[in-house]
């Protein structure tokens, strides 16, 4: 029969994940269907400077991250930020990242599915879409609930497509606007047409609204590094690698579309990657393309399935879940906790189906902004966990921020800065909205948690769950 964790100290997941898992899923975690098909309306909205909007967004993420990978190296633990928020900033913040965190993955799964089967209905319309979205989450539950490897190596595969497709876009993209590739021009000063800033200085920042979500999901990595061989190492050279993927992949691709067609000619309805390919002269460009993106939107179903099953595992430590999140099956998968973010994501496919102007609106819309609630509680808990760390143990700070505080503190007004401009963007006003009732819900909630785990300690139950046996 199976065992069961203990609740906390984190014990009984197994480190199932390689290496090679670990680098991958940091390559490939910032790549989403977001970038093959989403870039191009950005692309519509900012002009030829959506390459400083990307970049932008590209850098405050980085600067992200390296915060988070100095806490990571420094104490990696299951839970990564929400401990990290938990221990300094207190139990309100660790709650609230933790169980916000969890929610905006739930709703992403639901989105990945009903994404990833609308691809699918194009290639084969007589079987229903639900039937599709069913069996892709379907298909990735199972993947997560083998083991931890086999998430990894799910992901591994699937991470390594998108981030082929991008390398090769890239090096076919390089020639075709220097005039090197079969049949083009040199035209690289199409980036220049009709002006650099051609629809005005805001709408960069009215870019960088949009496209900070593109980025969301790096983080990933800090999370899956718990479950490796060598977390602490693995961390390091993650976040350490970020700077090169954002320049690359994102502000590299942004330059090479606008390059490569003039940017009131991308589309912003279609992929812009499918209309760069197809110009490149590759046959079957559009449907090339659209296999990528159905890998890419069941790379992030992967991948949210396995963090908020974490998530949620991390939460049950201090109580903030139930206790039978914490059950285990033999081989070391929280598998209660993925069934219960499935069963959430299935619950939001199928008001997709049922109410998509009503409540899959409100589930994906009220997680819009919970990207920027997480990157500002990750600022201000590296504030604080370093000065901790630096009078009690200074050695653990193998990978430090760069220019600390004073880049902390930057970092953490940008993003704040970032929050406050989604009130003047229409497209991203109602998200904020939504997703500021979501954090009052929880911060509501919270006081109540916090008196029944007291209670409960009071009573001489403690944080240690009974002995639960679980499932083979």
């Amino acid at each position: 029969m199976g065992r069961t964790t203990d609740s906390e100290t984190g014990q009984g997941l197994r480190p199932g994940l390689r290496q090679r898992h670990v680098r991958m899923i940091a390559l490939g975690g910032i790549i989403g269907a977001s970038l093959f098909v989403g870039s191009g309306a950005v692309v519509h909205t900012v002009g030829p400077a959506a390459i400083v909007s990307y970049a932008l967004g590209g850098l405050l993420v980085v600067l992200v991250m390296r915060m988070l990978g100095e806490m990571a190296t420094a104490s990696p633990t299951l839970g990564s930020f929400m401990e990290y928020a938990r221990e300094s900033l207190g139990g309100w913040a660790g709650f609230t990242i933790g169980w916000l965190y969890w929610y905006f993955w739930v709703g992403v799964v639901a989105f990945e599915a009903v994404a990833g089967a609308k691809i699918l209905v194009g290639w084969i319309p007589a079987v229903p879409q639900w039937v599709f979205s069913l069996v892709l989450m379907l298909l990735l539950t199972a993947s997560n609930l083998a083991s931890a490897r086999s998430f990894g190596e799910t992901e591994f595969w699937l991470a390594s497509i998108k981030v082929a497709t991008i390398v090769v876009f890239l090096t076919v993209g390089v020639l075709f606007v220097l005039g090197l590739w079969p049949g083009a021009s040199f035209s690289v000063g199409n980036v220049g047409l009709d002006g650099f800033f051609a629809t005005g200085g805001f709408a960069v920042v009215h870019g960088v609204v949009i496209v900070i979500f593109s980025y969301f999901g790096t983080e990933i990595v800090t999370i899956a590094a718990a479950e490796s061989e060598e977390p602490a190492k693995a961390v390091a050279k993650a976040t350490a690698a970020t700077v090169w993927r954002v320049i690359l992949f994102y502000v590299g691709s942004i330059t090479l579309i606008v390059m490569i067609t003039p940017w009131r000619d991308v589309p912003s309805e279609t992929s812009p990657f499918a209309a760069a390919f197809g110009r490149f002269g590759i046959p079957a460009a559009e449907t090339i393309v659209s296999a990528v993106v159905l890998t890419a939107a069941l790379s992030v179903l992967n991948s949210g399935l396995y963090t908020a099953s974490r998530m949620l595992f991390a939460l049950r430590r201090h109580q903030w879940a139930p206790r039978w999140i914490a059950d285990v099956n033999r081989r070391g998968v929280p598998w209660k906790a993925i069934l219960l973010s499935t069963v959430v994501g299935y619950v939001a496919v199928i008001m997709s189906y049922v109410a998509p102007d009503t409540i899959f609106y409100f589930i994906i819309n009220s997680a819009g902004a919970v990207a920027l609630f997480v990157y500002a509680i990750i600022a201000g808990s590296q504030l604080r966990m370093r000065r901790s760390i630096e009078r009690t143990a200074p050695d653990q700070l193998t990978l430090r921020m760069w220019g600390y505080p004073w880049l902390s503190w930057l970092t953490l007004a940008g993003t704040l800065a970032v929050v406050v401009s989604m009130v003047f963007v229409e497209d991203a006003r109602s998200q904020l909205y939504l997703s500021v009732l979501s954090l009052a819900v929880i911060l509501l909630v919270y006081p109540i948690v916090r008196r029944r785990v007291r209670r409960g300690a009071t009573l001489g139950h403690g944080l240690r769950p009974e002995p639960r046996r679980s499932r083979p």
